[in-house]
């Protein structure tokens, strides 16, 4: 099987190094060079399937752009962390929405490695008319890098990832906003301050994107959140302490 890979940034650098020793694996990058990668998107124009893994705001123009050389046999899918603005167009090719639940911190080639999806989770959001067997070799190269396969709907995956990953990420920005003009906050912020504000380092065009895209998913999961803060502050100290306890018990 020959596979493409677009974008080599921490998840596409992190595809193409997983399925390179598995696969005939091409990359397209306009900033990475090395063995059996190039800028020229027609190389892909024999592979059997192609991840795109731009940013979410070129992803649209990327998946027009393929139209014009891929063969309507060509299984692609992107990695975008939002699936619903992406799923609403008809392609020549065949195209399966996905998303890997995977990243660090950081981004680019160079933080990228072969064993970032190890036992993540991968969502796969088939459209109407996509035969079993193409979502069946996708899902096949996918657990190929050790990543475990969920199957949703565009809505309902946008949804969840505004609950668990977006709104987290607005709420750690809004968490180290409280602390700018404080120094001894700053000064004694340790490992429980850093890993609840991890996802405010997350890459600003990633994050914009994901603001812009998701909004109304974001602000009822900030509203869900408010409700349940109001409630916990309705009791007093023992039965919340209580409650984080159970919580703690059935969620780990």
């Amino acid at each position: 099987m020959k596979i493409g890979v677009i974008g080599l940034g921490l998840i596409g650098g992190s595809i193409f190094k997983a399925l390179r020793d598995k696969y005939d694996v091409i990359g397209v990058s306009s900033s990475v060079k090395g063995k059996n990668i190039s800028t020229d998107y027609e190389r892909l124009k024999d592979c059997d399937l192609v991840f795109v893994c731009t940013p979410m705001n070129v992803t649209l123009e990327v998946l027009d752009k393929l139209e014009s050389f891929l063969p309507s046999t060509t299984i692609v899918t992107d990695v975008c962390s939002l699936k619903g603005f992406v799923s609403k167009k008809e392609y020549s090719y065949k195209f399966i929405p996905s998303h890997p639940m995977a990243g660090t911190e950081n981004s680019g080639w160079e933080s990228s490695f072969p064993e970032l999806f190890k036992n993540a989770k991968w969502v796969i959001t088939p459209l109407n008319g996509v035969i079993i067997n193409e979502q069946e070799i996708l899902e096949k190269v996918i657990e190929s890098m050790g990543a475990k396969i969920i199957i949703t709907t565009p809505e309902e995956h946008d949804k969840a990832v505004a609950l668990i990953s977006h709104m987290p990420m607005v709420i750690a920005q809004a968490l180290c906003e409280n602390i700018k003009n404080n120094p001894l906050a700053q000064e004694l912020a340790s490992s429980g301050f850093r890993d609840t504000t991890r996802l405010a380092l997350s890459n600003l065009q990633m994050a914009n994107d994901m603001v812009k895209l998701n909004s109304i998913n974001i602000k009822d999961a900030i509203d869900m959140l408010q409700n349940s803060l109001n409630e916990l502050l309705k009791e007093d100290y023992s039965e919340k302490a209580s409650k984080i306890k159970e919580f703690r018990k059935n969620l780990y």
